[in-house]
């Protein structure tokens, strides 16, 4: 029974995985964008909730009719500056991996390097629990999970049935057919960076609502979103969800069978597995 317990609830932070990782993966595949600094921006959502949930008494899900206008903003116009600038992925890298790191000092100069937490009385959230028979589940994870299937659902329906979205696809696939044909690519990336920052807002929403947070947990967080895009398929919505899934009840497993320090040891060996037999994905389909 504790196994089970720990596969679901593991399952279900597995939602915040694919959270965070959902707006990097469509960067990456539509855009050819490796942005680190998506990292910041999630960093930025968290401490954003904590403040407007801790000076303003709203509740922590009602922040994101703040944070994701101003975060989706931030997402566009850096998609915008790397445009102008016309960055290739590598190029993209090292830029994004700098505007990541100057996040992260802006953070620590303005909420200071100690962890900061809401409290019970702004966060009745992380004291909350689900229920049913001998299994609990806290309610952040069952919110993370909820958001997770919200989000990515939207984004498959977009991609796959909308004119932006299929243009998208096609400028990801092949980027002179498709401006020949007259797709607008600044246009579409601009407002495709800026949902990956909405995005990024409700992910440092979620992952406030239970647990501190603190200015250099997107460096903790690297190595899990990247196993998650990398295993999902880059580029792949459902995939990210599906893998972010995976990823938190094996690590809800291995943490309870083995010891949580082994996690990460079996995951990344899942990853260069992947690499090596499906490196389109795990949960890409094969081409007939």
């Amino acid at each position: 029974m504790i196994v089970i317990q720990a596969a679901i609830a593991g399952a279900l932070t597995g939602g915040l995985f694919a959270v965070m990782s959902v707006g990097l993966s469509l960067t990456w595949g539509m855009l050819r964008v490796i942005n680190l600094a998506h990292f910041g921006l999630i960093l930025l959502g968290a401490y954003l909730t904590f403040q407007l949930a801790t000076d303003l008494a709203i509740d922590p899900i009602l922040t994101l009719v703040i944070t994701v206008p101003l975060l989706f903003l931030a997402g566009a116009t850096m998609q915008y500056a790397f445009d102008r600038l016309a960055l290739g992925e590598f190029n993209s890298l090292i830029v994004s991996f700098g505007l990541l790191i100057i996040v992260v000092q802006v953070v620590s100069n303005l909420w200071s390097a100690d962890f900061q937490r809401m409290d019970a009385t702004v966060n009745p959230y992380a004291t909350r629990a689900l229920t049913i028979g001998p299994l609990a589940f806290p309610l952040p994870t069952l919110v993370a999970f909820a958001f997770a299937v919200v989000i990515v659902g939207s984004a498959h329906l977009i991609l796959t049935r909308t004119y932006p979205g299929r243009a998208l696809r096609a400028f990801a696939q092949d980027r002179p057919i498709a401006s020949a044909y007259g797709i607008d690519h600044v246009r579409l990336g601009t407002l495709l960076a800026g949902a990956t920052g909405g995005t990024a807002a409700a992910a440092g929403m979620l992952f406030a609502l239970g647990s501190a947070v603190i200015p250099t947990a997107p460096f903790e967080w690297v190595g899990i979103v990247f196993a998650v895009v990398i295993l999902g398929g880059i580029g792949d919505a459902v995939g990210t969800l599906l893998a972010g899934l995976l990823v938190g009840a094996v690590s809800g497993i291995v943490s309870v069978v083995v010891s949580p320090a082994a996690a990460p040891l079996v995951i990344f060996s899942a990853v260069v597995l992947a690499l090596m037999l499906r490196p389109n994905g795990v949960f890409v389909r094969r081409s007939p």
